[in-house]
């Protein structure tokens, strides 16, 4: 039987290349998919200017299976004590935070985005710098070479930098040699930088040179001495390329986000894969049905010829599988620079692509491509020879128990989901049951496609025939006997269209939800936000006395958790404790009434001073959390503190945020500064003159950017959740595009006999392509009503779960746009490969047929 195969797709191409196209696509979008998880799962983040360490102590930045979003730093005391350990030759505390090179009051071109560390750093890569001398006190300092070049610096020259909120003037005393790799960089006196940094008796990372015969050949061994001694601070100590970790802590949670990501794209991927390759071989397995009959008739048994067909689609699998292997790779490579050019991923992460999730992904294609050749020569193995014959013309059975059975339970679980994610789910959250909701039910619809068909066909008939006369009857003749084929064709349509508009509107509406619920908490009438790093917060109470201000208030966004206390049986068995994430923004107490608009249910926002809260009424209900009450919160930075619900406010459904004083947050924060201030404007003064005041007074200050309320924090986590989005919509709903255009190509190709006996009667190839014109667009149409049917109920519920009508939200132009491309594909491929059969003679074609 697989010789047998072999000598079919050797006569067979053209029909078995379709086979091919959709299995070489599903196996490049899996192997894509594994890569990524592989580079998540590794979290390769190489060093840069700490690598001639073999040691590297940093914060612990895990807390609860999540990663903290501010940096947890080290004492400066720990320093001594790593010192101290048998073994370490060299101790060089390390701090990082934002600088900015400024010229005419404007960040410079080439300076923005800099870093600015201790000058102990730059001597783990060189010991003096490439030329002039180290920065030695305050108003010093010394710039990397690729830098000194992009600002046309040298020894002696001054600079303005944006830093610590403010800007300062500074002389270059030298140029550092660039480490590999690394970002350009400015250098300070380590005592400077600590005052810099804000945070003077703190660190973020202690770099260990190991003594002669110790560290490079035993960084664990030093790395275990060290643990030892700081068993009590909370911290790490990293070897390998786990040290760059400590100069980018981000990666770690960009890491998680990968991992999750490419699950979930990886699943819904399959998924895809399965529909798109069973309803391709699904489709030729019905155009061989003589053929197969024919095998039947001659003494082939049920099992020969499953087999055959199985062998088939397994060298054809195989080919294709191979072919993708390289292309996989580069497609996963590209996916991630274009997550990390998006803000998805840290740009630092280093992609890995091992033989493990190839393999992985290389068979799941080939089980999914059996599994789906098996399914498809089920019934063509198991009718009666004389049965097959009567289908191979015209078929007419297509419900079988088995299929039933899988359409009623993805109708039962979409269901269930849709109910999850419309009564349970609350916010943005709702999109984890949303999205396989719209899997479950397009699988459904694609299991009953032919009943659907037939039904949506019955109800079109009357205006088909109207509009489009002679030719609509003849294609709706033609859909009524050939309904099981025609809803071959019309899955695809229905799965790019559902899936498209179902997974663009997802992400359209939770931006708009997310947008409305940071207008909603703002009444500001500006918001001023910082391009190089974030404002001091003196200026906050600056602004808050100028004239025509009646008040600001800083707003800086983070996220904390409430701890509950574990029973002690909860701890015996291992339990996870039940801790609540919460959404957090510093505020300013004297200014929150004002820029707020959010107003106290209970308590008050002035009272928001020391370790205080205010809590969402969603959350005061909870034992133990309602104002008077005091909760343990852990902090962004992993502090943990006793806080006293002050106040609560009415917050959007699902979209809940805590506040707390901006002091604490700021003292808790990565770089201490306030990354944007609300300003309300006072009775009288408008806008233009509000920004004009603040404008005089930020006048020494560069970057500063005076936006409207709706320009919030809140917009770049929407943007960057736009960009998974967008890419993982883009990516299946290609594959589905794919599909889509390989099954018309395949339909249409199989009439070459049909139209050749049309046209020996007497019919022009013009009256064939105005017949098969309509019924392309009523392929086209039935798809697009499926597909809207998808995405309703997969969009319905979430509109519902994120506190609106439950209509999707989003321009109307995309519905119109995908259904409008759908329609233009769907006509495209089925007429362009009929317009090509009817070149040749008709009687060429009936011999050959």
């Amino acid at each position: 039987m697989f010789r047998l195969a072999l000598v079919s797709l050797k006569f067979r191409k053209g029909r078995f290349f379709a086979s091919f196209v959709a299995l070489f696509f599903g196996a490049l979008i899996l192997m894509a998919c594994g890569s990524l998880m592989e580079t998540g799962i590794r979290s390769n983040v190489p060093p840069e200017r700490l690598a001639a360490a073999p040691v590297v102590v940093t914060g612990n930045q895990s807390f609860d299976h999540d990663v903290l979003p501010e940096r947890v730093r080290l004492d400066v005391a720990d320093v001594e004590r790593v010192r101290a350990v048998e073994g370490v030759e060299r101790a060089v505390p390390d701090v990082t935070f934002p600088v900015t090179a400024v010229r005419d009051g404007q960040p410079a071109s080439g300076g923005e985005d800099l870093q600015g560390h201790g000058w102990s750093s730059a001597t783990l890569a060189a010991a003096k710098p490439a030329e002039g001398r180290a920065p030695s006190g305050a108003g010093q300092v010394a710039l990397d070479e690729r830098l000194a070049r992009s600002l046309d610096a040298k020894p002696g020259d001054k600079l303005r930098l944006a830093v610590a909120g403010g800007t300062e003037n500074v002389t270059v005393t030298g140029i550092a040699r660039p480490v590999e790799g690394a970002s350009a960089a400015v250098y300070f006196a380590d005592d400077e930088a600590r005052r810099l940094l804000g945070r003077p008796g703190q660190v973020d990372s202690i770099a260990v040179v190991a003594a002669s015969g110790t560290g490079a050949n035993q960084p664990k061994l030093l790395a275990g001495r060290i643990d030892e001694v700081l068993k009590d601070a909370p911290a790490v100590t990293l070897t390998g390329d786990e040290r760059g970790e400590a100069e980018f802590p981000e990666a770690l949670a960009a890491s998680t986000r990968l991992i999750s990501l490419s699950a979930v794209f990886g699943g819904i991927a399959v998924m895809v894969a399965v529909f798109v390759v069973g309803s391709t071989l699904a489709l030729l397995v019905q155009q061989r049905l003589r053929e197969m009959a024919l095998l039947r008739a001659v003494g082939t048994l049920p099992h020969q010829l499953r087999r055959m067909i199985v062998g088939e689609t397994l060298v054809i699998a195989v080919v294709a599988v191979a072919l993708a292997l390289v292309p996989g790779r580069w497609a996963g490579e590209w996916m991630l620079q274009r997550l990390a050019g998006g803000g998805v991923v840290a740009p630092e992460i280093v992609f890995r692509a091992g033989w493990l999730p190839m393999m992985i992904a290389a068979i799941t294609a080939l089980a999914s491509a059996v599994a789906a050749a098996f399914i498809a020569s089920r019934r063509a193995a198991r009718a009666r020879p004389a049965d097959a014959l009567a289908e191979s013309a015209l078929q007419q059975r297509w419900l079988s128990r088995s299929r039933l059975v899988f359409a009623l339970l993805c109708f039962a679980g979409g269901t269930a989901l849709a109910l999850v994610t419309a009564l349970v789910m609350e916010g943005t959250v709702a999109a984890s049951t949303a999205a396989p909701a719209a899997m479950l039910w397009a699988g459904g619809f694609a299991l009953l496609s032919p009943a659907f068909t037939r039904l949506l066909t019955a109800l079109l008939r009357r205006p088909v025939q109207a509009m489009t006369g002679f030719a609509g009857s003849l294609a709706l003749n033609n859909a009524k006997v050939r309904r099981i084929r025609m809803a071959g064709a019309v899955t695809p349509v229905m799965l790019a269209t559902g899936l498209a508009t179902a997974l663009i509107y997802l992400q359209t509406s939770q931006a708009e939800a997310t947008e409305d619920a940071a207008r909603e908490l703002v009444a500001a009438d500006t918001v001023v936000s910082s391009g190089t790093g974030g404002f001091s917060p003196g200026l906050v109470d600056t602004l808050s006395r100028q004239p025509g201000v009646a008040g600001a208030s800083a707003y800086v966004p983070s996220t904390a958790y409430i701890i509950k206390p574990q029973s002690e049986e909860d701890k015996a068995e291992g339990d996870d404790p039940d801790n609540t994430e919460l959404s957090v923004q510093g505020i300013s107490p004297q200014g929150a009434d004002r820029t707020l608009a959010a107003p106290p249910v209970e308590g008050s926002y002035k009272n928001l001073k020391g370790n205080t809260i205010a809590l969402p009424t969603s959350l005061t209900g909870e034992s133990g959390q309602a104002v008077g009450d005091t909760v343990t919160l852990l902090l962004g930075d992993g502090t943990q503190i006793k806080a006293k619900v002050v106040a609560s406010y009415e917050a959007r459904k699902g979209f809940g945020t805590a506040f707390l004083p901006a002091d604490l947050m700021l003292e808790h924060s990565t770089t201490g500064l306030v990354p944007q201030i609300l300003v309300t404007a006072d009775q009288g003064t408008s806008t233009a003159q509000l920004a004009e005041r603040i404008g005089a007074v930020t006048d020494d200050l560069a970057g500063v950017r005076i936006v409207d309320r709706a320009s919030t924090d809140s917009a770049d986590d929407s943007a960057t959740s736009a960009w998974i989005n967008y890419l993982l919509a883009g990516t299946i709903v290609g594959y589905a595009v794919i599909s889509l255009v390989n099954t018309m190509i395949i339909a249409a190709s199989e009439r070459r006999r049909e139209f050749a006996l049309q046209r020996l009667v007497g019919a022009t190839p013009e009256q064939i392509l105005r017949m098969m014109t309509v019924e392309s667009a009523l392929v086209a149409l039935v798809g697009m009503v499926l597909g809207t049917a998808v995405a309703a109920a997969t969009l319905i519920p979430f509109g519902i779960a994120l506190g609106g009508s439950g209509l999707p939200q989003g321009p109307v132009w995309i519905y119109f746009a995908v259904m409008g491309l759908a329609a233009l594909l769907t006509l495209g491929a089925s007429l362009l490969p009929t317009k090509v059969m009817l070149r040749g003679r008709p009687a060429d074609a009936v011999a050959v047929a």
